[in-house]
């Protein structure tokens, strides 16, 4: 299904689709078609593929959202965007953005509840105020 999101990182992706061929955009791309599903393939440069061949890579990140449970954190925020009507691209695309910012705001030697922790001050600085 096209509202179906897989965010693994490379070395599950590498397990589920042994024969992906290509650079990772081009894994997550082929993949993403060849499911129907939207695909966030985490890493330093996270990619994001959609089933109709769109892809954006964000690297607004750390090196320390390598963490146990960090990507059970970026699937809720695609969850939770999408569930308030986002478009599921832009939802897999923002919530990926606005990880790697609680992450950058948070800084070095974070859990997984640090990202929730500080996700209201995030999303507030990312507010618009008239």
């Amino acid at each position: 299904s096209p509202n179906f999101v897989l965010t693994p990182h490379q070395g599950e992706f590498d397990k589920a689709f042994p024969d992906a061929k290509g650079s990772r955009i081009e894994q997550a791309q082929h993949m993403a078609e060849k499911l129907n599903c939207h695909i966030v393939l985490k890493g330093a440069e996270t990619i994001i593929t959609a089933p109709n061949g769109k892809v954006v890579t964000n690297t607004h990140a750390a090196p320390w959202l390598a963490t146990a449970g960090s990507g059970d954190v970026l699937a809720g925020l695609i969850t939770g965007l999408a569930a308030q009507n986002m478009p599921i691209f832009e939802a897999c695309c923002a919530g990926t953005w606005i990880h790697g910012a609680c992450a950058l705001a948070f800084g070095p030697y974070l859990v997984a509840s640090d990202l929730v922790d500080i996700l209201p001050q995030v999303m507030r600085s990312l507010a618009v105020i008239e």
